[in-house]
């Protein structure tokens, strides 16, 4: 199953506490969490026995800044030159993979293999394809 979550790539963002103590997910979190979410459920996926292992494949297309000149943004395009900046792979893969808790699989422990992917395109957007192994 392939889908896609227009927009710039976020990653996960750490919890915030209260002054009692207790923990939440920051708002924009949830806020792209459900977008993921939203998109699976509308390119048609659906929830993958809990028994079955799955792979995930995520491509985050960061903006090509507009300053970058013809020479570099050539480069960029061709993906000779890839994105070093935030967010980390590592956070894009755990928000992708959070947010598909329940909708493509009953829990993220069922992904056995993943890729993630940081490109520059003129689209800034994450591709995801979720697999059943």
């Amino acid at each position: 199953m392939k889908f896609t979550v227009y927009g710039k790539p976020q990653g996960k963002a750490r919890p915030r506490f209260t002054r009692a103590g207790h923990a939440y997910t920051p708002e924009s979190t949830r806020d792209y969490e459900d977008c993921v979410r939203m998109a699976y459920i509308a390119a048609g996926g659906k929830l993958i026995p809990y028994d079955v292992p799955v792979s995930v494949e995520i491509t985050a297309w960061y903006a090509i800044p507009k300053s970058t000149s013809v020479a570099i943004r050539e480069k960029m395009e061709n993906g000779d030159i890839t994105p070093r900046i935030k967010p980390d792979w590592d956070n894009i893969g755990k928000i992708i993979c959070d947010a598909l808790n329940g909708a493509a699989y009953h829990d993220d422990a069922q992904v056995t293999q993943a890729t993630v992917r940081k490109l520059y395109g003129l689209t800034p957007m994450v591709c995801v394809q979720v697999d059943a192994q």
